[in-house]
């Protein structure tokens, strides 16, 4: 994995030229952030030596380099699932290819269900705690000290200071943000109402397909992570039967102006 890392970052480092210090990761239905971002470079994930390729409606499969304002990012314009068949190293691996170019601030966007009966469709959750129910760990199997410890503190995966400046920019902004505990299954499935219900009784908020393994692997670098979901489904009896892809795809989409807004004053003001 080491090697392979530094032979991505190695390919990158010399096309684009510049150390990009925030890290985005733009999930289902969210891409268009990617129209906020003065690009410099776009990559190609088939291009990228040892990339992964994305194969899901919504995830264009680029890298893209730039600035927003001052800042320095590179954003992931499709992200990679468990489900399409990538084991965890796979899935994660642009996170680590991430702080090797420099990223220190990781921020991770997705869709989600909800199952907080306070939450509605199109609501902007800021994640401040996750629970994995992933089938395998990012972390599983002989540790690489040069990427981070074999026994990982996990006791603040989201970081707190960053969750603050976010729920001041809503505010200054009149943008409705919620808090909320983030539960990761496999899928690709949605949920049936019995699982929605498990999440539920085991403390999470929302339910979605991704985002946990980036951030434990984030975390084990000792990358800052922020993270936001937008609720484009709720698990209960009266709207579980229209679940589909294409409606999560259209409800992440209603909510994105305001999700584009949120990340890009909190990058262009950090």
């Amino acid at each position: 994995m080491w090697e392979k890392v530094q032979q991505t970052v190695d390919y990158i480092n010399n096309i684009i030229g510049f150390k990009p210090e925030y890290g985005v990761i733009l999930g289902s239905g969210l891409g268009g952030f990617a129209n906020d971002i003065e690009v410099q470079f776009s990559l190609s994930y088939s291009d990228i030596p040892n990339f992964p390729v994305s194969t899901v409606e919504g995830h264009k499969g680029v890298l893209l380099f730039g600035t927003i304002g001052t800042k320095k990012v590179v954003a992931m314009q499709g992200r990679f699932h468990y489900y399409e068949g990538y084991n965890m190293q796979e899935v994660t691996f642009p996170v680590r290819v991430m702080k090797h170019l420099g990223v220190e601030k990781l921020i991770v966007s997705n869709a989600s269900g909800g199952v907080n009966p306070s939450y509605k469709v199109g609501d902007i959750v800021l994640i401040y705690d996750h629970i994995n129910m992933m089938p395998e760990h990012p972390l599983r199997g002989k540790n690489d000290e040069r990427f981070g410890p074999r026994f990982l503190n996990m006791s603040e995966p989201y970081n707190r200071d960053m969750i603050a400046k976010a729920k001041e920019i809503a505010r200054n902004f009149e943008i409705e943000v919620k808090d909320g505990v983030y539960l990761s299954l496999q899928g690709p499935t949605f949920e049936t109402l019995s699982e929605y219900r498990m999440v539920k009784a085991l403390g999470g908020d929302c339910v979605g397909m991704s985002t946990v393994p980036e951030v434990i692997v984030a975390r084990h670098m000792d990358m800052k992570c922020f993270g936001v979901s937008v609720i484009t489904d709720m698990g209960n009896e009266e709207a579980i039967e229209a679940v589909n892809h294409q409606e999560v795809l259209q409800a992440a989409q209603k909510a994105e102006p305001k999700v584009r807004k949120l990340i890009k004053e909190f990058i262009a003001t950090a």
